[in-house]
């Protein structure tokens, strides 16, 4: 080789390095509220109030961020425990106490905003990488991602690479859905997809039918949303998130220890160091204020019920309870008792608010999310409940069993300067409704957003051991309702130490978007996921149950075609309103826990800009996709 074509390799090489430089995905920001200027002040003048209204992720990050800053923050939470969908409590199993949670334990190494609200707090310590992302396929080998190269386009070379199921052949064709992928655009891609749901997609725009079927479906349930009802757009949203728009590749940790002891308990008392008065067990009933401004919220302690009267045909009441409907969706039950009184209840556990059922076995109430459980009198007989339910008056009117609130307590009235929503949606468009406020753009976005369908966690203990090289999270796709298995005694203390102990294993299986028409009573549902967890782990098929928590939660955010487009921005035409939770509008390539966090340093960077004060620079993955230009 001569100078000259030396000098031409090194140059095509360096343009060919330059070029995949270019290419390569990389941390962005945010943008700022408005115009801000340069050397704004840093903290307020005095310390204005902000009562923050939500003690999920969303509300302890706003709380965090505005507290550091030198406002005077006052966090309420409905629950006895902060956390909402990362929340912990504890649960009395074979002679011993064990922490317990909603079945969020993998946390993701991009998830930079949550780290830097954690970080402080001192729980990354307590989160172990796991690189191995495996997949358990019910009529195909099992696969593992998120070993490969962090490099684009050779982290997408890997994933075909190490597949069983893929080969580099099935792309010599031209891929529009792939390419579509590739090309994510927070606009563009939301015009031409958010109307499509994803399943249609993979089927109907020329994708890559093994590529949909190992990677991709099983991916997008765990949005907690089914490939038939989540948009498109949100799900290409989500594998930019997660995958080909993020530096620092698919990669996860899991907890060491449980959620409650190890990252809500340090982040209240993080919360506590900085002046927050954190206040659980607190009841908002409603808003104050009007259409211009809020000046705060009624609340009062404990779980109320629904002050709309709850209805029901005198002809059904009978000795078994039944069921009474309000206006507003909510329900309470009614009986008669040995004497033919009418008995009636709430039908809202008094531990985070989820509709309570008839337990025919004790003829009182189960609690189906956090296996809370209330005898006939309504008194609390187990689980994380504090308090009774709430029991209401009943009188016959025309035929009719009418169910009113008993008198409410006393009410206290927050004031603050600034107000916070974090609740969930479902909360959200409950106490907007309730408040009054006149604001058309709350109505028409907040007022239509719902939830997707049910999810099931189910933590069993079990007096058989897994096989010593089995990973700690399995993904499941195409076994039926299962489509998550995590083995809590391969990386979680206590349960390590009780499975060395005893010789068994302690397990949990996730169902994602449960649909309707797969619904089943509690004991069907436990017989088909039981069949599958077994068929991921055969050792365990003749295994024994000693004690189980099976929780049917009813609160993730829906993420369906044409939601995007009611979704509400952090921003309110309230001006000292702000909202938070990851049903809040982000033009950014954020979900799950990371988008719960981002939504609440937002809403504190609102709240500077409304104050006139510096605003703290955001950080998300690259806004757009490897191949946008």
């Amino acid at each position: 080789m001569n100078r000259r074509q030396l000098l031409l390799g090194s140059v095509g090489l360096a343009a060919a390095g330059a070029g995949l430089a270019a290419l390569q995905p990389r941390r962005d920001t945010l943008p700022a509220f408005g115009d801000p200027l340069p050397g704004l002040p840093r903290r307020p003048d005095g310390a204005p109030t902000v009562l923050v209204i939500g003690g999920g992720l969303s509300g302890i990050s706003a709380a965090t961020e505005l507290a550091e800053r030198g406002f005077k923050v006052t966090l309420v939470e409905r629950a006895p425990h902060l956390g909402g969908k990362v929340a912990g409590w504890t649960v009395d199993a074979l002679g011993e106490t064990f922490p317990i949670e909603h079945g969020f334990h993998g946390f993701f190494r991009q998830y930079a905003n949550f780290d830097r609200l954690v970080g402080p707090a001192g729980v990354l310590p307590h989160l172990k990488p796991v690189e191995s992302y495996p997949i358990w396929f019910g009529d195909r080998p099992a696969e593992a991602f998120g070993t490969t190269t962090k490099i684009f386009p050779f982290n997408l070379m890997g994933v075909v690479a190490r597949s069983e199921s893929i080969s580099f052949s099935d792309f010599v064709a031209f891929d529009p859905g792939l390419l579509e992928l590739l090309r994510y655009d927070p606009k563009r891609t939301n015009d031409d997809l958010d109307a499509m749901d994803f399943a249609t997609f993979c089927r109907e725009r020329v994708m890559n039918q093994k590529m949909c079927e190992t990677v991709l479906l099983p991916f997008a349930e765990t949005t907690l949303n089914r490939p038939e009802r989540l948009s498109a757009s949100e799900a290409i949203r989500f594998f930019h998130a997660y995958f080909l728009g993020n530096p620092d590749g698919l990669g996860f940790r899991v907890a060491t220890v449980d959620v409650g002891s190890g990252l809500v308990a340090p982040l209240r008392a993080r919360l506590e160091s900085l002046g927050v008065d954190v206040r659980t067990g607190v009841d908002v009933l409603r808003l104050t204020g009007d259409g211009a401004a809020v000046t705060g919220a009624a609340v009062s302690a404990g779980t109320l019920p629904s002050p709309q009267p709850a209805t029901v045909a005198a002809a059904k009441v009978g000795d078994t309870w039944t069921a009474a409907s309000r206006a507003d969706g909510t329900i309470a039950y009614v009986r008669r008792d040995e004497a033919g009184a009418l008995v009636a209840m709430d039908a809202r556990c008094t531990h985070m608010g989820c509709p309570v059922r008839p337990d025919a076995a004790t003829g009182g109430f189960l609690c189906p999310c956090h296996q809370g459980r209330y005898d006939a009198s309504g008194a609390v007989t187990g689980g994380p409940p504090p308090k009774p339910l709430a029991r209401l008056d009943a009188a016959v009117v025309d035929d009719q069993v009418v169910l009113h609130a008993p008198p409410a307590p006393a009410e206290e009235l927050l004031r603050a300067d600034h107000v916070v929503l974090a609740t969930d949606a479902r909360s959200a468009r409950r106490l907007l409704a309730a408040s009054g406020l006149e604001a058309a753009d709350l109505d028409q976005t907040v007022g239509t957003l719902e939830t997707a369908d049910p999810y099931i966690v189910w933590r069993m203990f079990v007096d058989k051991p897994v096989r010593a090289d089995v990973a700690p999270f399995y993904t499941v796709s195409r076994a039926g309702d299962l489509d998550a298995l995590a083995v809590y005694s391969t990386f979680q203390e206590p349960f390590i130490g009780w499975a060395a102990r005893t010789g068994g294993s302690v397990i949990e299986a996730h169902a994602y978007a449960v649909p309707p028409e797969r619904m089943a009573t509690d004991a069907e549902l436990r017989e088909r996921l039981w069949a599958q967890v077994v068929a991921v782990l055969p050792e365990l098929t003749d295994a024994k149950i000693l004690f189980d928590a099976f929780m049917v939660h009813d609160d993730f955010t829906r993420f369906a075609p044409g939601d995007r487009a009611k979704r509400p921005p952090t921003q309110t035409s309230i001006a000292n309103l702000k909202l938070a939770g990851d049903w809040v509008r982000i033009d950014a390539p954020v979900f799950l826990m990371e988008a719960a966090v981002t939504s609440g340093r937002l809403a504190a960077n609102a709240i500077f800009a409304d104050t006139g004060l510096e605003q703290d620079p955001i950080s998300t993955v690259a806004k757009v996709g490897p191949l946008t230009f």
